[in-house]
């Protein structure tokens, strides 16, 4: 099943070319109530609707250094700072944006904004301290999440051995365009992942690769206790543009198209628009955060 939110809040599922709207409020209230609400009796054509990002999660769980060859890459272009494994931090669920909504270039904070494609857990229950073996009764569905970041300000912050801002500022959290259940996704481990820019290919890789697997990160950061409905991000793949050799010419800027598409999951597409173009003023002064 794929779980949609749509035209201004509405909760609904995908069924053919039409959504089945249900009762629940939000897509979080979908989820706390145990995946239990009624239908309104409305449908709506796919085709007419608009979608937006599936959940705002009470906490979104940024993870980090699971696919070992985002490190290696960066070993080969002499990155600034080690990606070490087991990376967590909270992203600013403010952040979030839908399926083609703009992703805003902010050019008075940044001048190397990047593309990360990862896939992403929901949460369909609370839970604390469960190990892996238990850890997959706790998954509601997956969603496509593109961690946009601000290499030149990630750089900075990790000199300090933390990093956040970069990744968090407003529309860098693209999520969509729907949340599958696990009933239409068997191995989450056996999933082709690739990104592009304007049709290009930027990232091709497969969630096989990750040097440890889905139930053993969700165990590991179930000391922090998940609420349902939490979203819990896996890392990204090779193929971003700073870890490449001439990252200069692959940075995403104004007019870029970005397509993350992950099998079984969907396409998640968004635009790259000016800050002018998005507020209809021009950038506040440059700053270097």
């Amino acid at each position: 099943m794929r779980l949609v939110t749509f035209n201004g809040g509405s909760v609904g599922y995908v069924d053919g070319d039409e959504i089945v709207e249900l009762s629940a409020h939000s897509m979080r209230e979908y989820f706390e109530s145990g995946l239990a609400s009624p239908e309104t009796g409305r449908r709506f054509a796919l085709a007419d609707v608009a979608l937006h990002a599936p959940i705002v999660p009470k906490k979104f769980f940024h993870t980090a250094g699971n696919f070992r060859e985002h490190e290696e890459e960066s070993k080969r272009v002499n990155w600034s700072h080690k990606i070490a494994p087991w990376i967590v931090f909270f992203q600013n669920v403010d952040a979030i944006v839908g399926p083609d909504e703009p992703v805003v270039y902010p050019e008075h904070l940044t001048e190397e904004l990047d593309y990360e494609l990862e896939l992403a857990v929901v949460l369909k229950k609370p839970g604390k301290w469960f190990s892996p073996e238990e850890a997959m009764d706790y998954v509601g569905g997956y969603v496509i999440f593109n961690d946009i970041t601000a290499r030149d300000i990630q750089r900075r912050e990790m000199e300090s051995g933390v990093f956040s801002f970069c990744k968090a500022i407003d529309t860098f959290c693209p999520l969509g365009p729907w949340i599958v259940t696990p009933d239409e996704v068997p191995d989450p481990h056996d999933l082709t992942m690739k990104l592009r820019v304007n049709g290009e290919e930027r990232q091709v890789s497969h969630s096989s690769r990750m040097s440890v697997t889905i139930p053993e990160i969700l165990s590991h950061y179930s000391a922090l206790g998940y609420s349902a409905g939490d979203v819990l991000s896996t890392g990204t793949v090779s193929g971003v543009a700073g870890f490449s050799e001439d990252p200069a010419s692959l940075y995403l800027k104004p007019g870029d198209v970005i397509e993350c598409e992950i099998e079984r999951i969907g396409v998640l597409r968004n635009p790259v628009v000016s800050w002018q173009e998005a507020h209809e003023e021009p950038a506040p002064a440059r700053v270097r955060w």
